[in-house]
């Protein structure tokens, strides 16, 4: 990640105390995601002062660093494992919002009281290509399209012999949807209202759609993201991106 660091900005009076590393730094807001915790414990930690790590963590969401690190990680998962753009999985999850900021609304699951969701498509393997956040009471498919659109690296196109199957489930079953999995010349795999609880699963069928479910399983690992704190969306989005770009660069390590 160092590489993608922007360069030091200069003081304005020239001279003040040393500046905390950028590794300390990064291990503070790694910290943060990982445990949830407010970033005015940090300090108690000893491993980077409050102040120090939320002030580099906004300089760093600006710049577009945890975004990029997502994409390095996927690029490098694509070289090593590769992605698999076969089989496609897209589903949402909704979490708690407790404090009032855009890209928030009253979650239709917990008492009307404020969440956020989370847009996720992965590959066939369950790693996340692309997220789009939004309040809690969007409509799923209200968000595929963004959801699509927002991979951050580039989407090889579908042809006869290499075709790209997209997974959904019923809260996707809306002539919108169809639409633009049709325009994106994905081939769809939904099932409608109703069906599933009938539906036979045939013989030597394997199942799909569950690597996104677990995906989302992974990203509520890191606590900083379970409950979503801060007000300003991009800084959350940020979090949400630094989780992603550890799962896929996970997907390198060996075992």
């Amino acid at each position: 990640m160092e590489r993608l660091l922007p360069p030091r900005p200069p003081h304005p009076l020239g001279c003040h105390n040393p500046r905390t590393p950028d590794r300390k730094a990064m291990d503070a807001i790694l910290f943060v995601l990982r445990t949830g915790c407010q970033w005015n414990a940090l300090t108690a930690t000893g491993i980077c002062t409050s102040s120090s790590a939320h002030r580099r963590f906004q300089e760093w969401t600006q710049a577009g660093v945890f975004e990029a690190f997502w994409r390095e990680g996927l690029l490098a998962y694509d070289d090593l494992v590769g992605i698999d753009w076969t089989w496609l999985s897209l589903d949402a999850a909704m979490g708690k919002a407790p404090l009032v900021g855009e890209k928030t609304g009253p979650n239709p699951t917990d008492r009307g009281k404020r969440g956020v969701k989370r847009s996720v498509l992965t590959d066939g393997r369950g790693v996340p290509i692309s997220v789009v956040i939004a309040g809690a009471n969007v409509n799923d498919h209200l968000l595929m399209g963004e959801t699509l659109d927002a991979v951050p690296v580039a989407r090889p196109k579908p042809t006869r012999r290499s075709p790209l199957h997209l997974c959904l489930d019923k809260g996707y079953d809306y002539a919108t949807s169809r639409t633009l999995v049709e325009e994106r010349g994905f081939t769809l795999h939904l099932r409608r209202r109703g069906e599933e609880i009938h539906a036979k699963r045939h013989r030597g069928a394997k199942a799909r759609r569950w690597v996104v479910e677990r995906a989302h399983a992974w990203l509520n690992r890191f606590r900083g993201i379970l409950i979503r704190w801060p007000k300003k969306p991009r800084n959350y989005r940020a979090l949400v991106h630094f989780a992603c770009g550890i799962i896929a660069a996970q997907q390198t390590l060996p075992g």
